[in-house]
């Protein structure tokens, strides 16, 4: 999904950074279509729930292309397991990526995004479905979702739009890979629209949010699902 939206703002005429950890390969692949649009791209490694490795990481970007008008923050994990069998390593685990890592991202892009620049968190329709053996995931980005309203509130005066979107169960590599075709189809039947979400009808909403039509739209969560809720 992140890697669709980097291409989707490269689309719509801004340079683009992205951050990685792991797969400096798609990572690389991201850039060189941004730079298939026309338009300047760079990667950096940093672990974003990293206080320190943070900072490094905006101060990089600053350095590399002078100024920050636009953050998408995507980063996201998830680990489906009844509450009750949930291993605690792995709830702090996602919350260490979903939470901490949405409010180091979110703190460093609230100092560094100019004065009439938008700040876009991914955030999860699954707060409003609430499925069995999601707990951790959903109270994770219910979090993400108040980081957003609240940051919205506390940017006043500077015309900074804080806004998350919250997709529903969308077909990126990651999603087909690790659920089983059958449960593909039930979740593809559930939306009126009939069929899974594809990471463009996510990027497109960003795009809208970071654009000038969506400058009214601030302090919003965003449900993109096709009307899965």
């Amino acid at each position: 999904m992140g890697r669709v939206i980097a291409g989707q703002l490269a689309g719509d005429g801004f340079d683009v950074a992205v951050a990685y950890v792991g797969d400096i390969d798609l990572a690389d692949a991201t850039v060189g279509e941004i730079k298939g649009h026309g338009r300047h791209g760079a990667a950096f490694a940093a672990d974003i729930a990293d206080g320190e490795e943070a900072s490094a990481l905006f101060d990089a970007i600053d350095d590399r292309f002078g100024h920050l008008d636009v953050v998408v923050h995507t980063a996201g994990i998830n680990h489906p397991v009844p509450l009750i069998d949930l291993d605690l390593a792995d709830f702090d685990a996602i919350h260490r990526v979903n939470v901490r890592g949405t409010f180091v991202v979110n703190q460093q892009a609230a100092r560094r995004v100019r004065d009439g620049g938008a700040i876009v968190n991914v955030s999860s329709s699954m707060v409003r479905f609430a499925p069995p053996g999601l707990s951790a995931y959903a109270a994770s980005k219910a979090a993400v979702d108040a980081l957003t309203r609240i940051l919205a509130k506390e940017l006043r005066g500077r015309d900074i739009t804080v806004n998350a979107v919250a997709p529903g169960p969308t077909a990126t590599a990651a999603f087909l890979a690790s659920t089983p075709a059958e449960e593909q189809e039930q979740l593809a039947a559930l939306p009126p629209l009939g069929r899974l979400g594809r990471p463009d009808d996510i990027a497109g909403v960003v795009s809208f949010l970071v654009g000038p039509a969506g400058r009214w739209v601030n302090g919003q969560v965003v449900y993109a699902n096709g009307g899965f809720v």
